[in-house]
């Protein structure tokens, strides 16, 4: 869920940018103009509410599609190859995360109401069934690569692990974060396993089929020392296909962190930082290893040399992305929030002192009405007496 910001992503030769209402589709293997597509020209239901800022989306793993989730309600599933809008369905609530089956014949759909939807892709047309449901608003939502569970973390801090065939059996719980859990992914290399991101401003490893916790790295250690630790919530978590390297991306920093994921040891190991200019809006990793940063409104490429990352701003790939954004700005200017995760945080206060306060007000209410009765009895004989 990332809550109105821009959005960035590749699978293959697929590379996606939303903007605000704004779908850009662009294929870098096969040519053609690149696509753009208005998530405001489908009429919507009267009572979806919400703006039409893109809030989430998700690859096929081939790349052949791509479904992408609006703020008002509306599932938008595309073709990418070459790329077509494929059918517009509105889901029963306004949605958080989407993830799509290994087969690619599910779109499962997670909403603010704690049920996931599975619209089929084969039939485009068909309305979602429901899936399962949470007590809680769900904030993400994975599909194993065997497509024999289905993953989903809620706004309560849990991670459930259920059978996507029998949905009503639960494997699991993976349980061990203080706050919500806002992203989910799982290493293609290391199905067994899974990665989850937090409000708490921890990135935890898991065997997730036991529900076994295996390591846990505080982001708040990578802050400078000497100064005061600023919260941060963990809102994309991409691995890379041929490595066993992760990116994290944090709410509002200016920063991408990698680590490597050692699983003889079941450790994550931090390698590096990269500080970007503007603003990290989102991260992917491409097939070469090759790190793609959402950067501002522009997208910037890394690569590993003698084991960093560095800038590579005379690829072919990144200056075929920034001529399509040239060529297609004027349609994709639109407004991006950037609304932070600050209202997904639970509400903390002094149970004590609030008591103590309204305790005191009691008192004080208590003794003006004492003194208005005295004055009032005090008035009466008087008048008696005169």
């Amino acid at each position: 869920m990332r809550l109105g910001t821009m959005l960035f992503g590749r699978c293959g030769a697929a590379v996606f940018l939303g903007r605000g209402a704004r779908v850009l589709g662009l294929d870098l293997g096969g040519g053609g103009e690149p696509f753009v597509y208005d998530c405001t020209a489908e009429p919507r239901e009267a009572e979806a509410g919400g703006s039409d800022e893109v809030v989430a989306f998700a690859f096929s793993p081939s790349g052949t599609y791509l479904a992408v989730t609006a703020d008002n309600k509306q599932l938008i599933l595309f073709r990418t190859r070459p790329w077509e809008c494929l059918s517009v369905r509105n889901a029963v609530r306004r949605s958080t995360s989407l993830a799509i089956t290994v087969a690619e014949d599910q779109v499962l759909l997670a909403d603010k109401s704690g049920d996931v939807y599975s619209f089929s892709i084969h039939d485009p047309q068909r309305p979602g069934q429901l899936q399962l449901g949470h007590l809680s608003m769900l904030l993400a939502v994975a599909v194993s690569p065997d497509d024999r569970f289905v993953i989903t973390a809620d706004r309560d801090e849990k991670i459930r692990v259920t059978l996507l065939e029998q949905p009503y059996t639960i494997e699991a719980f993976c349980l061990g974060h203080s706050e919500f859990v806002s992203e989910l992914c799982i290493p293609p290399n290391h199905p067994q396993l899974l990665l989850s991101g937090s409000g708490d401003g921890t990135v935890r490893l898991w065997e997730y089929q036991s529900g076994m916790e295996l390591d846990c790295f505080k982001m708040t250690d990578l802050q400078a020392s000497g100064c005061q630790k600023v919260r941060c919530a963990v809102v994309r978590i991409v691995h890379c296909r041929w490595g066993d390297y992760f990116a994290v991306l944090c709410d509002g920093l200016s920063s991408v962190h990698i680590f490597e994921l050692d699983v003889s040891t079941q450790k994550m190991n931090h390698r590096q930082t990269i500080t970007v200019k503007q603003r990290a809006w989102d991260i992917a990793f491409d097939d070469s290893m090759g790190l793609w940063i959402l950067d501002g409104e522009m997208v910037v490429m890394y690569q590993p040399q003698e084991g960093h990352w560095q800038n590579i701003p005379e690829h072919p790939d990144q200056r075929k992305i920034e001529e399509a954004i040239r060529a297609k700005w004027e349609e994709l200017q639109d407004s991006a929030t950037g609304n932070s995760y600050n209202g997904l945080y639970k509400m903390t206060g002094d149970n004590m002192a609030q008591y103590q306060s309204k305790k005191e007000l009691r008192i004080q209410q208590r003794q003006n009405k004492r003194t208005l009765e005295t004055g009032q009895m005090s008035g009466r004989s008087k008048r008696t007496r005169v």
